[in-house]
């Protein structure tokens, strides 16, 4: 690099930057070191049985690097990943972030049509799936109607009409690849209410040099005290902007990746303390069901080897994080972003006790803005959109979407995640929903956040989401959709017994004037709800309420 950079580190529990020599950020390769200090340790194992060392993982991302570049991809091409949390698809996305293409990862839980767009939308010239998703991925490229230069299923064999890719592989150069760039990846969001958007922020610049990602890594590795050697534990999809991040950074780091496919509550407390997990990544929903586990299983936790937990993906209830951290000790982390920007605000522990349901403060040199409905600024403690404020040159857009990249700004470099809030007179952010989730009951806001807060608080309630039906006489009423706790036995009071644990805690405005229990709340693996297919069911019928006030 020609220039000194900023980069970034925790002081007294904020963000701040700190300006390094030029040399301080070079480095050729991105797994090149490791490769070169301990080859046959293991780099990556999953739960599909493939275990590589850092050795056997460079020998295969330069393998992947030389079959893409066969099919003469031009710079900046899109490399299609339908699949779930394995071992190959972060052989692929290594391959591009050091070939100048771009890997667009796809949620698996989207429909064949959802897939489809996707695919045409990102115009991507290869597209790659495993064995589960090789039907949906054949579909939706007869709907999307490309042809792209390579469609191919995880494996040995062909199936769904998709190209097997391991026998392209073996007969692929495994050698250093000449002439690596940086490349980049394009996170697709959203999709509740329409089709999803693919996100073209400055994270990655596709044909920068390569140690344009490692100088990136740097920065974000001390900003965020990332550990370099131990063990990272991957359970959330890959393929969503947190998991992805909080896995990239330990593992090009140093430490060992472990990929599960899947969260699973007991199973991931046995894998923290047996093998050494130092940092993962967790979503609120996950933090309830922890301390949902039997006291047998949390008692036999140990977590000694924990360094740092992040969470975030929506707001976490007070009373949940309390506990977590009198279990787990001050190890979680609480941070405030999207895909769309990254990171935007972190709080520490310590710092969230004294100011219990903070998101933190804004990371220098960005700043927050809360705005009104008529687009002013709001002053300290008052409620309004959050706004992020940061360098133009930092800025993103929704690919083939400008219309909806507008509606997301006021003006270059100054955009909302879709988020409403307060700050407080030190900055300190806090959330109250998202913006057109509010509920407006006889002139009144009602914050949806905070009621699932309550009602997640009850031991009877595993999940919760609070949303507001039209009401004649007060414009808007709160309904709550819960999904209950089936180890805990219900004694045909539960409507009664929710709605005093409510009054006790909320005013009697706040409190939802109908229930409807349902066997599963339909929520994204990172936590987010799917309120559209909630609302769908109560204004179908479908949904009828259990109780009415």
């Amino acid at each position: 690099m020609s220039c000194a950079r900023d980069l970034l580190e925790i002081v007294d529990g904020r963000v701040q930057t700190r300006n390094v020599r030029p040399e301080e950020s070079q480095m050729a390769q991105l797994i090149t070191a490791h490769v070169q200090v301990r080859p046959e340790a293991t780099a990556v194992q999953d739960e599909h049985g493939a275990s590589l060392t850092w050795q056997a993982l460079d020998t295969r991302v330069n393998r992947w690097i030389d079959l893409l570049r066969g099919y003469d991809l031009e710079p900046h091409s899109r490399v299609a990943v339908l699949a779930g949390n394995r071992t190959p698809a972060l052989e692929i996305l290594l391959a591009c972030l050091h070939s100048g293409l771009i890997v667009v990862p796809i949620n698996v839980q989207l429909t064949p049509p959802e897939v489809g767009h996707v695919l045409r939308d990102c115009g991507c010239q290869v597209v790659l799936a495993d064995e589960q998703r090789a039907a949906t991925a054949r579909e939706a490229v007869g709907l999307a109607s490309i042809r792209p230069r390579l469609a191919a299923v995880f494996g040995h064999r062909p199936l769904a009409g998709l190209e097997a890719v391991e026998p392209l592989l073996e007969v692929a150069r495994a050698d250093e690849p000449a002439s690596q760039s940086s490349g980049a990846v394009m996170l697709y969001t959203g999709g509740s209410t329409g089709h999803p958007k693919g996100v073209v922020n400055r994270l990655f610049i596709p044909s920068a040099p390569i140690g344009h990602i490692e100088a990136m890594l740097a920065r974000m590795r001390r900003a965020l005290d990332i550990p370099t050697e131990g063990t990272a534990l991957l359970v959330g999809p890959w393929y969503h902007a947190a998991p992805f991040m909080f896995s990239l950074l330990p593992w090009l780091s140093g430490c060992r990746l472990l990929v599960h496919q899947r969260f699973d509550a007991a199973r991931t407390l046995h894998t923290i303390d047996a093998e050494q997990v130092a940092t993962t990544h967790l979503v609120p929903t996950h933090l309830v069901r922890l301390l949902r586990l039997p006291p047998e299983i949390r008692s036999n936790f140990r977590g000694t080897s924990l360094h740092r937990v992040w969470h975030g993906g929506g707001p976490c209830p007070v009373e949940v994080k309390r506990q977590m951290i009198d279990w787990w000790g001050p190890v979680l982390w609480e941070y405030y972003g999207a895909t769309e920007g990254g990171l935007a605000a972190v709080i520490d522990p310590q710092s969230w006790l004294q100011r219990p349901g903070s998101v933190g403060r804004a990371v220098p040199p960005d700043g927050f803005l809360v705005i009104s409905p008529d687009r002013t600024p709001v002053p300290a403690g008052g409620e309004g959109t959050i706004y992020l404020r940061r360098d133009p040159e930092r800025d993103f857009e929704y690919h083939n979407a400008p219309e909806q990249t507008a509606a997301a700004h006021l003006g270059p470099g100054v955009f909302t995640y879709g988020d409403t809030g307060h700050l407080d007179e030190d900055g300190y952010l806090y959330l109250t929903g998202r913006v057109g989730d509010s509920i407006i009951s006889g002139g009144v806001n009602i914050y949806p956040s905070e009621v699932e807060g309550i009602l997640q608080e009850h031991p009877a309630v595993r999940d919760a989401v609070v949303f507001g039906i039209t009401d004649d006489e007060y414009g808007q009423q709160a309904v709550a959709f819960v999904e209950l706790d089936p180890a805990v036995p219900q004694d045909g009071r539960t409507t009664e017994i929710l709605d005093q644990f409510c009054r006790r805690r909320l005013a009697g405005y706040k409190v939802p004037r109908a229930y409807r229990f349902v066997r599963a709340i339909p929520r994204e693996s990172t936590g987010k709800t799917r309120r559209h297919l909630l609302r769908e069911q109560w204004l179908s019928g479908t949904a009828s309420p259990s109780r009415r006030a």
